[in-house]
């Protein structure tokens, strides 16, 4: 496992846990980020992370990222 923010772009990934306390869990359930789902990293710069989730595109800072392992 590993931090989103350290992920290949374009490989599609399945996030096996999910850090920070609930409000930022559910924050990010309702953004479609579940343990078990998938994602594929769009491009990533200084930490800052796009990922395509289902059919969208969503945009996260370093430190919501850093809380998605993969």
């Amino acid at each position: 496992m590993m931090p989103l923010t350290y992920s290949e772009k374009n490989k599609e990934l399945i996030i096996r846990k999910i850090g920070g306390n609930e409000d930022v869990r559910r924050h990010l359930a309702n953004l479609g980020l579940t343990v078990g789902g998938t994602l594929t990293v769009i491009n990533s710069l200084c930490g800052n992370v796009i990922v395509k989730v289902k059919e969208s595109r969503i945009a996260l800072n370093e430190d919501l990222a850093r809380k998605i392992m993969v």
